[in-house]
């Protein structure tokens, strides 16, 4: 891996803002409570009318994080306001993604708002409008060149689709015991958090460590969270909240958010831990056949099977971006039709290069580095000989090399509590807003493998012996023949605090090592 080095200053604070260019220091170190403001009116006329006449309307979701979330909203605003609404979220084996004929059969309402999804639903917009039914699309996906027929859309690229449900429902009724679901689908579904979004994670995060929700706080003792940030949003809330959709039902998770009944929310809270544990074997099992099985002479990888269960090829094809450093499709292989799900790498489009081959698709959408489509299956073949050609002549050699940033190096010896606590102001961390990455040069003083061999335990000093640090390098394990006591080497990490015995120290997170 390629270092980085950003910035030479001396003045940490200086070197952050100038690395992730940021110019509105105030508004980025202090993030003011979210504002934004949707072009809604035509949707906020309908919706009201709606209510006021008691027609049924149904807020169609999606089985993902943003989309249960966006669900929620949309369902305890209109609730609130005294709509007759219910939700509805499409099995991913039934309906399958976004707005469908499929779908439609299943719900009777005058207005149907799709959440999460509907920007390229031509046809069962259309198919909604024969069957009378009125359609308000809520989505953020990358939009068509031409739109659906929807009475109104409200669409922007700047949100996930549960912060403009947030927006929206501000809009439509000053609530703000919402913003912890804008804030976890935010995160979940990796926003830059820059911006209004840096303002939803930010007093969201507030909001969430104190919330009253009886799902979330069962959530949390499932989960064994003890405080909430961005890290266990997206490593133990997002994929509990995830893993229903990918191999049950949804509802689960949306049953979860929105019950008032503590017992009720313990129950689910269970529910989603079970299938969350065995949506991580299943997953792992698909992952290690992948990694046996994917051919990386190209500089994309495209891999089938019938085996892959479609609700977690898309954390498979994550896995082999991540292992190979290029970008992946895995597919879902079925009789007739089959279902893909792509991971990118920096610097290439991968939802441009999958539409630039629309022909051979019955549907696609996503963003720059994540995006899905179903396929028939007899055109697998077609598209990946297609696929394969565009990333090999799009794709260079530089964008292949993975490069590690880091804002600057360091002296161990200037690293303390205080040092750590002028960090926590860039916080929360996350897509758009890194955490901070140092260097420095060290001398290791112990070190061990732990979690079966996977990950490096060490202790190490600064190279004049003034100070030492524990430090843990996650899947680094494979190091540890390669390293001994005494030996000088170069880190790359970021710094956190670890809690054990009652006792808190500083730790280091380590990213990457340079034998010296």
């Amino acid at each position: 891996m390629r270092w980085k080095i950003l910035n030479k200053d001396k003045n940490i604070i200086k070197i952050l803002l100038e690395n992730r260019g940021i110019k509105d220091v105030k508004n980025f170190l202090d993030p003011p409570w979210p504002q934004f403001s949707l072009a809604a009116d035509k949707a906020i006329k309908r919706i009201k009318k709606a209510i006021k006449d008691r027609e049924p309307i149904v807020i169609y979701g999606d089985y993902d994080v943003d989309g249960i979330c966006a669900t929620a909203i949309m369902w305890e605003t209109l609730h609130a306001m005294g709509a007759q609404v219910m939700p509805f979220l499409p099995q991913r084996e039934k309906e399958g993604y976004g707005l469908s004929k499929e779908g439609i059969d299943q719900i009777e309402a005058k207005l149907i708002i799709v959440v999460d999804s509907g920007i390229v639903a031509h046809e069962a917009v259309m198919y909604a409008k024969q069957k009378g039914m009125e359609v308000i699309i809520i989505d953020h996906h990358e939009k068509p060149k031409k739109l659906p027929k929807a009475l109104a859309i409200i669409h922007t690229d700047k949100l996930c689709a549960a912060g403009i449900a947030y927006f929206l429902g501000k809009q439509l009724q000053d609530r703000g015991d919402t913003l912890e679901l804008a804030a976890i689908a935010t995160v979940a579904d990796m926003v830059p958090l820059t911006g209004v979004n840096r303002s939803i994670v930010k007093h969201g995060l507030k909001s969430l460590s104190e919330t009253q929700r009886p799902g979330l706080r069962a959530l949390y003792e499932v989960a064994g969270i003890k405080k909430i940030g961005t890290y266990e949003i997206g490593y133990m809330i997002g994929p509990r909240i995830n893993a229903a959709g990918r191999i049950d039902s949804a509802l689960i998770g949306l049953r979860l958010l929105c019950t008032k009944d503590i017992t009720k929310a313990r129950e689910w809270a269970k529910q989603l831990d079970d299938i969350n544990k065995e949506r991580q074997k299943m997953a792992e099992e698909s992952t290690q056949h992948a990694f046996q099985n994917a051919k990386i002479t190209e500089k994309i990888i495209v891999i089938e099977h019938e085996a892959y269960h479609s609700g977690i090829i898309g954390l498979i094809a994550g896995k082999l971006t991540e292992k190979y450093y290029l970008p992946s499709i895995v597919i879902s292989k079925g009789e007739k039709m089959s279902k893909a799900s792509a991971r990118s790498i920096s610097g290439f489009n991968i939802i441009e290069a999958i539409k630039t081959h629309d022909k051979l698709l019955v549907n696609a959408g996503g963003h720059p580095a994540a995006a899905g489509f179903t396929i028939k299956t007899s055109e697998i073949s077609n598209f990946k000989l297609l696929i394969t050609k565009y990333a090999n002549e799009k794709i260079t050699d530089d964008m292949l090399e993975k490069t590690l940033k880091i804002d600057c190096e360091l002296d161990l010896k200037d690293i303390n509590m205080d040092f750590y606590n002028s960090l926590a102001q860039f916080a929360p961390y996350g897509m758009g807003s890194p955490e901070p990455v140092f260097a420095s040069g060290a001398i290791i003083q112990d070190l061990r493998t732990v979690g079966d061999g996977k990950h490096l335990k060490l202790v190490i000093a600064s190279k004049a012996k003034q100070s030492s640090f524990d430090a843990i390098a996650f899947n680094l394990g494979h190091m540890a023949g390669q390293l001994k006591v005494g030996q000088k080497i170069k880190l790359a990490y970021a710094l956190d605090l670890n809690t054990f015995n009652g006792k808190t120290n500083l730790q280091l997170k380590v990213k990457d090592i340079i034998k010296q």
